[in-house]
């Protein structure tokens, strides 16, 4: 009886285990201006000079952005210079290397313990210690009224990986960003997303 119900814990850390590999968790910060009384409505996305010079990558991001937007409610208007709002994205992945002076225990030198007491040691580095880049990654939206260009909800979600992240990571992103519209709360917060 308690292989069968150890068997079953197993089985149920396990996939509890595989569910958190597949939920992107962002901390989000929002700020929101938003009339209770106003309703959500259509949209078109707008770019600034640098990423109109880029406009290829910025229709790629425009993409994954769309279904955290579609998510909230709002629905891509069919003349952009119609729209209720403008809505302007961004996105960028830090690669930040580590130094081996950040854990100075992994270093070259530290301290070691034998059953004759406590030695130091400083010399070649005995313990092989393979550090991967950190990646930083962060999305931001910017919604602002199109007639009036007033900034009426900002939101922005980060987090950090071994990868730059791909377009489905992105789109978590996005969705965990605009999760509260138009609501704000706690800043930062922790806002978890499953993956596709």
């Amino acid at each position: 009886m308690w292989k069968t119900a150890l068997a079953l814990g197993t089985l149920a850390f396990g996939l509890a285990g595989c569910a958190g590999f597949n939920t992107v968790e962002s901390d989000v910060s929002t700020y929101s201006k938003w009339a209770p009384a106003r309703a959500v409505g259509t949209y078109a996305f707008e770019r600034l000079p640098s990423q109109e010079a880029r406009a290829r990558d910025q229709e790629r991001l425009e993409g994954i952005a769309r279904p955290a937007l579609e998510a909230a409610g709002f629905k891509p208007a069919a003349d952009p210079k119609a729209a209720d709002v403008s809505v302007q994205i961004g996105a960028r992945a830090s690669r930040a290397e580590r130094s081996p002076y950040d854990d100075p225990l992994w270093w070259r030198g530290g301290l070691y313990y034998s059953r004759f007491g406590r030695h130091s040691f400083y010399g070649p580095q005995v313990i092989y210690h393979f550090d991967s880049p950190r990646y930083e990654r962060e999305v931001v939206m910017l919604i602002r009224d199109r007639t009036s260009g007033e900034p009426l909800y900002e939101a922005r979600a980060t987090n950090d990986g071994n990868t730059p992240g791909g377009e489905d990571l992105l789109g978590a992103m996005f969705k965990a960003a605009m999760k509260d519209f138009p609501h704000t709360g706690v800043n930062p917060r922790r806002v978890s997303v499953p993956l596709p």
